[in-house]
């Protein structure tokens, strides 16, 4: 058995060591490519301008809750757009929506629209022939993000590829636009699948977008052609050995349009045809709220330059946060707040600041590691006055349809709020890994309007019945800070002593995790 293992281990070092020599394609053909100039020529630059025209200096802004929206904006803004679609995500799933969503953009090229698709390689990997299809048409172009040397579908290789570059592949670009023209954008917490656009119900996930129009949009479009540009991104057609032969890509576009037909037919699609919001973007009748705003986001290099190097979005954010007057609302799916964190929240609420955060509980969370890097600080923020509100997942049951944010089975939303006038919303999480490892990007809008707006859907998603209420019970013989639930079942008031709806071994796993996983990787 001992030489079993030790052949193992031999094995993998080996591995490992391969693994570290495999290279990333570099010298490969890599013409940079801008955004449109002139977009106020466009359809949507016309429309969203006269909208904006009283205050030209301000950029106009539409937050997108339910998933239906959410979809709809996307797939309106492809079929407005006439010159170009920028796409940068970190996940783009091959079911329903995704594909739908996919071909429009293929649609899109095909009466001459540009189309620049980046998508980070994490979970990119076995799709080296489907994104070379697209790539094929002469109007699309594709590229990964910060790549693996080795391809196929997730799995050890990839593991393995982590042990002899671990530096590299740990920074993940987790930035998501969908960029129309240079003339409107969506930007927040979605990527793109049915999860995030409420078609599969309470399984989905709660979470949160904005569509943005006006002078915003050049500093978001400014960021994509930095990524676009980068080093780290390279061509799909540098996997492959040669682009995939036009018969090949043609029955691939088939077989896209039979996916988006059958699509069209369901109750889904028929609910988005009668939406009021569908028409008003589509006929460029959309009411936004106008108002300052500024894109805050990460550079493609970020971590190449030190541990908190690069990290735009966080130190934006900060000065405003610790000079909130009234009241801080963190909404987050990934809560780490590391010590620096703890102390300026407990400094704003020793100011008589208001703090309110509402994250996942060990039910929701769909990353249980991270919540137990989050359990380490629920005493202390509690113990300083610091509200902690915890998603309570949607059970399946005949009409349980819930508001806002607290639709879904887990909350993917992320935004700040400050004194109801400052707002973020983007695509970063509040824990180490946003921080420092992956890329983001967020807009920072100045408006008592959206302040407002988030504070409404903050009230209703924590409302009893739909979170949890963590408080602190008195403590223990050793003096240990004791944890307890509030929350409301069968419209009665409950107290939970443990981590509510969360099985025993969920909670196992997670107390064990709490105790060993290194902070920095959350």
């Amino acid at each position: 058995m001992k030489r079993l293992h030790a052949g193992l281990m031999i094995a993998l070092v080996a591995a490992a060591f391969l693994s570290g020599c495999a290279t990333v394609p570099i010298e490969v053909p890599r013409p940079e490519s801008h955004a449109i100039d002139h977009p106020e020529q466009t359809f949507l630059g016309r429309t969203f301008a006269g909208q904006l025209s009283a205050t030209p200096r301000d950029s106009g802004f539409r937050l997108l809750v339910s998933g239906e929206e959410a979809f709809a904006a996307r797939a309106a803004l492809a079929d407005a757009a006439q010159q170009s679609l920028d796409l940068q995500y970190y996940v783009i799933e091959q079911d329903a929506t995704a594909t739908a969503l996919i071909y429009r953009t293929l649609r899109a090229a095909q009466r001459g629209v540009r189309v620049r698709l980046l998508l980070d390689d994490l979970y990119a990997a076995g799709r080296d022939f489907d994104l070379a299809t697209l790539a094929t048409h002469p109007n699309v172009q594709v590229r990964v993000f910060n790549p693996f040397p080795r391809r196929g579908p997730p799995g050890v290789l990839q593991w393995l590829d982590f042990l002899g570059d671990g530096a590299r592949l740990n920074r993940r670009m987790h930035n998501k636009l969908w960029i129309a023209d240079n003339a409107a954008v969506v930007l927040g917490g979605r990527n793109l699948g049915d999860v995030y656009f409420n078609l599969r119900g309470t399984s989905d996930f709660a979470d949160l977008d904005v569509l943005a129009a006006g002078p915003i949009v050049a500093q978001v479009s400014h960021s994509f052609d930095d990524y676009w540009n980068s080093a780290s991104a390279i061509p799909i057609a540098a996997f492959l050995g040669g682009p995939p032969e036009a018969g090949q890509a043609q029955r691939r576009f088939a077989e896209m349009a039979v996916q988006a037909e059958r699509f069209r037919e369901t109750d889904y699609a028929r609910r988005l045809r009668a939406m009021d919001f569908w028409r008003e973007l589509r006929d460029g009748k959309l009411a936004l709220v106008a108002a300052p705003g500024t894109a805050l986001y990460d550079t493609p290099t970020k971590s190449k330059v030190g541990p908190t190097g690069g990290g735009h979005i966080a130190a934006g954010m900060r000065p405003i946060i610790e000079a909130a007057r009234r009241e801080v609302l963190l909404i987050t799916p990934y809560f780490v707040p590391s010590d620096r964190g703890v102390a300026v929240l407990c400094a704003l609420t020793r100011k008589a600041v208001r703090v309110r955060v509402l994250t996942n509980s060990l039910a929701s969370t769909d990353v249980p590691l991270v919540h137990a890097g989050y359990a380490r600080y629920r005493p202390r923020l509690l113990e300083c006055g610091v509200e902690l509100h915890e998603f309570r997942p949607a059970l399946a049951s005949p009409g349980n349809a819930r508001p806002g944010l607290s639709s879904g089975a887990s909350l993917h939303a992320k935004a700040v709020v400050v004194d109801q006038r400052w707002v973020l919303i983007g695509s970063m999480n509040l824990d180490p890994r946003s921080r420092s490892a992956n890329t983001e990007i967020a807009a920072l809008i100045e408006s008592d309007a959206l302040g407002r707006q988030l504070e409404t859907l903050f009230a209703e998603a924590t409302a009893p019945g739909l979170a949890y209420r963590v408080g602190l019970a008195e403590p223990d013989h050793n003096g240990a800070a004791q944890l307890v639930w509030h929350g409301i079942s069968d419209d009665k008031p409950v107290r939970y002593r443990s981590e509510p709806l969360a099985g025993g071994w969920r909670r196992f796993i997670a107390g064990l995790l709490g105790r060993f996983a290194p902070e920095e990787m959350l």
